[in-house]
């Protein structure tokens, strides 16, 4: 077996993406991958780590298997529900406050340490690329884009408000009942008035 065949093949025991010391360690020289980098073959996801091009990528699944109570939030449920086009380059994920995560290397996450009372408000799923994920629904997401303003700047908010506004799904006495227990209902209403 060649180093080029060892190398697709070590990909294909780790689903896809592997650390540049799984191969170095098993004694293949890097030279081999930086070919399968130039045909491209392979990509860096970020430095150390490389994924087979053709490899469909979920990492919802493998953030399911680090952190299971996790719920998508913040940049990366408003990226799903597309209420706005900017693209988080890790993912958002809440976790109960006293909660122990080791998060691995890759896929990259940013945890938020929310309180138990908060925390399931607005829980929902979705099936992502065949995957059922945790993540908060429409209007939670909204109200945390409220909640959270002074972090995420006016930019940001009024995007995720005026594409929330726009949409047939939206459900304005969810948005109000989950801003009452967030303790935000008089902030979203001053921007409702404004912008509706």
């Amino acid at each position: 077996m060649t180093d080029r065949e060892k190398i697709l093949q070590l990909f294909e025991q780790k689903n896809g993406i592997i650390k540049l010391n799984e191969i170095t360690n098993r004694g293949i020289n890097k030279y081999h991958l930086s070919k399968l980098l130039k045909t491209g073959e392979v990509e860096k996801l970020k430095r150390g780590f490389y994924m087979l091009t053709n490899y469909q990528l979920n990492d919802y699944s493998e953030i399911s298997k680090y952190i299971p109570n996790g719920l998508i939030c913040l940049y990366s449920a408003w990226n799903y529900y597309n209420l706005t086009t900017y693209i988080p380059h890790e993912h958002h994920i809440a976790i109960e406050k006293k909660a122990k995560i080791r998060l691995p290397d890759y896929p990259s996450i940013k945890l938020y340490y929310w309180d138990k009372s908060v925390l399931n408000i607005g829980k929902s799923s979705v099936e992502i690329n065949n995957v059922l994920v945790n993540i908060y629904d429409l209007e939670k997401s909204v109200c945390d884009a409220v909640k959270f303003r002074n972090k995420i700047g006016k930019d940001l908010l009024n995007e995720v408000l005026n594409e929330y506004l726009k949409r047939s799904d939206k459900n304005i006495d969810k948005l109000i009942k989950y801003a009452k227990q967030l303790r935000i209902e008089r902030i979203l209403k001053n921007y409702l008035e404004v912008l509706l």
